[in-house]
């Protein structure tokens, strides 16, 4: 959208006349306030393609000179239709869906959503040790990936782009890890209600032990690149500030909400997944600026990777199966990774075909129709590298659920938008958008 002058006509008093054009949607309001206030204001877009917008967002800035008066967040560029469509898939299907959410965490957002299926069946209680432990270690992980994102990105964004470079390196490890167990390095689908997809690979947990150290260095190398940076420390410190009467009123969580010194992690205040037999720490600072929130997610990588070093132990002492015993919910297949990514074992497939034709039966119906979840409802939170992430799961019976909405931390924490840019330089809202972190294949589900 442009704005033009238009000339006056000859016989137009010129210090009376408004010379103003524009036009598209809420285009023409803006223009239409500024000539009702007679104010000198320029309204410009960020995004929907800008690359600091973190995704398909639209900011509409209003802008006095270089500062920033009012900031409108557009969203819904990116609108895939992700909880409509499960109503209309199985309860397994759904893991397919939600991990294309925050595809930044993805297997963090299979997690409260299996938890949620798995309350409604009754089996909190009955998933495998192993498969708990699994569970744990591959949130961790994720949480890692994410928050090195969230911090190399946003250095890049400032010009920095050695930042973003070492926090993809970094990265790189865990996806290739990733890889290694699920068969993709995004997108995964594999918290598997019941438990996960398959078990880890035998060389998986050698691999990890050799990478975790190269992790935990570069995480050192990007601590040195930018808390001893004047510039960066510059640009942070002081800016986009929240305090946490802020962001409990606008119902922010995660590093946000830590960042003003409050010490709420739902890992802890609400355990899941056996959290409360973990040793970790709840990392809060008190600064309530972009400088804290930066902190936060540093120090939580450092307390991830404590949490996988525990997994990695515990994992290397407790065999047994990975899915629970219920064939009426466990999917009989076995996977493996080949060649072409991931498929079925063919040892397996061999078994299901030799054996009866009655489980050959119950195997086609189960993965095709799915099983029947008992009618209720229930809602499940968990700790999302953004913060907390709740899934309402409705069910009627059926073979699919009825309703499923859920509470994304992006989505929320994009509210402090215009609390976080107003009264600063159009050069801050990059700041301020960087330290929500938000994702908008959450935002726009």
């Amino acid at each position: 959208m442009t704005a033009q002058p238009i000339a006056p006509a000859p016989d137009t008093d010129f210090d009376d006349a408004a010379f103003v054009a524009a036009a598209g949607g809420d285009w023409s309001d803006v223009a239409d306030e500024i000539v009702r206030l007679k104010e000198e204001r320029v309204a410009i877009n960020m995004g929907p393609q800008h690359p600091s917008t973190h995704g398909v967002l639209r900011l509409i800035l209003e802008l006095d000179g270089e500062t920033v008066t009012e900031t409108r967040v557009g969203i819904g560029y990116l609108h895939s239709g992700i909880e409509k469509t499960m109503e209309f898939r199985t309860w397994t299907q759904g893991t397919a869906l939600t991990t294309r959410m925050d595809y930044v965490a993805s297997m963090c957002n299979e997690l409260t959503y299996v938890l949620a299926v798995e309350k409604l069946l009754g089996l909190t209680d009955e998933i495998p040790e192993r498969a708990v432990t699994i569970r744990v270690l591959i949130a961790e992980l994720t949480r890692v990936a994410s928050h090195l994102i969230a911090v190399g990105t946003g250095g890049n964004e400032l010009g920095g782009t050695t930042l973003m470079t070492v926090g993809f390196r970094e990265r790189e490890e865990i996806l290739r890890f990733f890889e290694m167990v699920t068969g993709q390095r995004m997108n995964n689908a594999y918290m598997r209600i019941g438990g996960v997809s398959q078990d880890l690979p035998p060389d998986a947990l050698a691999f990890l032990r050799g990478a975790y150290p190269r992790i935990l260095r570069g995480v050192g190398d990007l601590e040195d690149l930018l808390m001893k940076n004047p510039i960066y420390r510059g640009r942070l410190v002081g800016n986009a500030y929240l305090d946490l009467t802020g962001c409990i009123a606008l119902g922010i969580t995660g590093p946000m909400l830590r960042a003003t010194g409050l010490p709420f992690d739902v890992r802890r205040a609400i355990p899941y997944c056996g959290y409360e037999t973990f040793e970790f720490d709840v990392i809060t600072e008190t600064t309530s600026d972009a400088w804290g929130r930066f902190m936060v997610r540093m120090r939580e990588i450092r307390e991830s990777m404590r949490i996988v070093a525990q997994c990695i132990e515990r994992l290397e002492g407790t065999p047994g199966p990975v899915m629970v015993a219920d064939g009426h919910v466990a999917w009989p297949s076995q996977l493996s990774i080949g060649p072409d990514g991931q498929g079925q074992s063919p040892e397996h497939v061999r078994e299901v075909l030799s054996g009866s034709m009655e489980s050959l039966i119950h195997h086609f119906k189960l993965v095709t129709e799915g099983f029947r979840v008992p009618a209720g409802q229930v809602f499940v939170q968990t700790e999302h590298p953004k913060g907390t992430q709740g899934v309402h799961a409705v069910s009627d019976g059926g073979t699919h659920p009825y309703r499923l909405h859920v509470r994304e931390a992006s989505f929320n924490n994009l509210q402090a938008t215009a609390a976080l840019c107003d009264g600063g330089t159009v050069s801050d809202v990059i700041i301020g958008l960087a330290s929500i972190d938000p994702v908008l294949g959450g935002v726009d589900r």
